[in-house]
């Protein structure tokens, strides 16, 4: 349960730090929980912008929250 947030910039050099970890431990589900192992959570990628955890996307969340800083 160690600190599971993600620091972006964004091509306007906006910067945001967004707790992931917060987020997953506000909506608990099973899908959700696995990224709160710190090896899991860090194999996220960047597509279209969005973050996206798992070959299905198994948590996603959108450029336009991440850039609010809201999720």
């Amino acid at each position: 349960m160690g600190n599971l947030t993600v620091c972006l910039t964004f091509s306007d050099n906006t910067m945001r730090t967004v707790d992931i970890g917060d987020f997953i431990r506000r909506h608990p589900h099973p899908q959700y929980n696995k990224y709160l192992d710190p090896r899991k959570f860090n194999r996220f990628t960047l597509e279209h912008g969005n973050i996206v955890w798992g070959k299905n996307w198994d948590m996603i969340f959108p450029i336009e929250h991440l850039y609010k800083g809201t999720i």
